[in-house]
């Protein structure tokens, strides 16, 4: 039997009886006709009128708040199943539930949208059918944003729309926030981000985008597990941060009362499994950088990490190459994506660029051929932020590359062959002076990989990491810290190694058309709003 079929007598509430009471037990607080939230009474979007309905359905008797429906078919094994429905009702009777969006009553029948995870649905009510006390139930207490289960039968209206004619229904959830007003969804942005639930509910391109962030992740692995690569689980609170040039969250831990940090990279600890013989492994892993929040930063974000032994950082950017050209077949079915007005074509091969060779092409000047005074000159001409206190031919070089090069890498590319003043981690390259074994991917102007032939000579390493800790010491927030465990690791022997570094959450913008990394994070981090300030609209949509 369902709540709905009871036998339930409509009669008016008394004036008394809706003063409700309701209790938040994590909070303690009490209040008359509403609900307050444990930190903050003014935060909550309770509508009033909403939870009278739920009080007067309980003193008849409902149950608003049920623990299960025998949901048997979604909507859309519904509309598969029915394609070919007429106008008459099948034989076969349907179980479906989901949430109510539009309710559209016309004297004695109601029609409504109804969604779940597989789409929308529309629903028709017949007074005739259910019986004045059950129509009645329905067109008094069932608001948009509810969750119902109805049980009917399917037919097509003349429209051509699929619908359930419903024999019965029930109130899975009665929800007390009002949707957004139904013509124009949800669109301010700041809500969008704060209230990312709200933004599921409303927006199918929402659902879209997070549904392909999922895929993408699956056919990551499929990929990786496909070539015997090892799955691992690496420390994200970490004694000592490295494996990235990146200013760390710090927290204490009460219990050995020891300073620790969030990860800024599983690099070091993923180099300590090639050294103890796993030879291919990697880790789908979340990092924290205490760094700008842009459109292509997020404190919080995804990577994945990639290291084999006996491969250099050539065979990284052919792996790097099928890595983007497989999830792009997979998931576009195509190697084409539009990305920020740009077509991003992922076939193979993909331009590669020395930097120098970048630095030429986009800066128009020949490194080598300049003295230190020359370069600093030339920067200051050209307002390059940091070669005031470039050093080094190879500082002037990175300096120039990010500001002449890496906006103007529109189709993938690669650029190889770093300086080693911002290298620590990279071998030292095999033929060119000052230079390591080293390579980003570029495509829209954005770095999407970072890769190395990584650095096994725990000698080299030991001198490299104390220049990054001095430079630490001396008030350089991104300067790396030594670790003395993985210079011990390195020291019982690490096989050549290639790795690779692939940021998941840009790669996701690209494959799904969102130039914000805030579109393709579920709960991006966002400044919390002060009491009562209200949330800022862009204007973007």
């Amino acid at each position: 039997m369902y709540i709905w079929d009871l036998p339930v007598r409509l009669r008016p509430v008394s004036p008394e009886k809706r003063q409700i009471w309701i209790q938040d037990t994590r909070s303690g607080c009490r209040m008359n006709g509403a609900i307050c939230t444990m930190n903050d009474m003014d935060h909550t979007c309770f509508d009033t009128a909403k939870i009278d309905k739920i009080q007067e359905l309980r003193e008849r008797g409902v149950t608003v708040y049920p623990y299960t429906f025998d949901r048997r078919d979604t909507v859309l094994e519904i509309k598969e199943r029915f394609s070919t429905i007429e106008h008459e009702k099948s034989e076969e009777e349907v179980s479906t539930a989901g949430r109510i969006y539009i309710i559209r009553q016309h004297g004695k029948t109601i029609f409504a949208d109804m969604g779940d995870a597989t789409g929308r649905l529309q629903i028709y009510l017949r007074k005739n059918d259910l019986g004045e006390e059950q129509f009645d139930l329905f067109r008094q207490y069932v608001d948009a944003g509810d969750i119902v289960g109805v049980v009917g039968h399917v037919f097509r209206t003349k429209m051509g729309e699929i619908t359930v004619w419903v024999d019965r229904f029930e109130l899975l959830t009665k929800s007390v926030c009002p949707l957004p007003e139904k013509f124009h969804g949800l669109k301010n942005v700041e809500t969008r981000y704060r209230q990312r639930y709200l933004d599921l509910i409303m927006n199918e391109e929402s659902r879209e985008t997070f549904r392909t962030r999922s895929r993408i992740l699956a056919l990551l692995r499929q990929f990786l597990f496909d070539r015997d690569y090892l799955e691992f689980e690496t420390p994200t609170l970490q004694p000592v941060y490295g494996g990235a040039n990146a200013r760390p969250f710090t927290t204490h831990h009460n219990a050995l009362d020891q300073k620790l940090y969030l990860r800024i990279a599983p690099e070091l600890y993923l180099k300590r499994l090639v050294v103890g013989g796993f030879e291919k492994v990697f880790e789908l892993a979340k990092n924290f950088r205490n760094e700008d929040i842009d459109t292509n930063h997020n404190p919080e974000f995804s990577m994945v990490e990639i290291y084999e032994a006996y491969r250099d950082y050539n065979d990284m950017m052919d792996l790097t190459e099928e890595i983007f050209a497989f999830l792009a077949e997979r998931v576009l079915g195509t190697t084409t994506c539009s990305f920020a007005g740009h077509d991003i074509d992922f076939s193979r091969p993909w331009r590669r660029l020395t930097m120098e060779e970048a630095v030429q092409e986009y800066a128009g000047i020949d490194i080598r051929t300049m003295s230190l005074e020359e370069l600093r000159d030339f920067g200051l001409e050209h307002s390059v932020e940091g070669c005031e206190s470039a050093a080094t031919q190879g500082e002037f070089l990175a300096l120039f590359f990010e500001h002449f090069g890496e906006k103007e890498l529109i189709q993938p590319t690669f650029i190889y062959d770093f300086p080693i003043e911002n290298s620590p981690l990279a071998k030292k390259h095999r033929s060119k002076e000052g230079l390591t074994e080293r390579f980003e991917l570029f495509m829209a102007g954005m770095e999407m990989a970072n890769g190395f032939s990584e650095l096994n000579d725990p000698l080299d390493q030991k001198a490299r990491l104390e220049l990054q800790d001095a430079k630490r010491r001396k008030g350089d927030l991104e300067a790396q810290m030594i670790d003395y465990d993985f210079i011990n690791a390195l020291g019982y022997g690490m096989p050549p190694t290639g790795g690779v570094g692939i940021g998941i959450d840009r790669l996701v913008m690209l494959l799904t058309g969102n130039d914000s990394i805030k579109e393709v994070l579920l709960f991006p981090q966002m400044k919390t709003l002060a009491r009562g300030e209200p949330e800022q609209d862009s204007g973007e949509e």
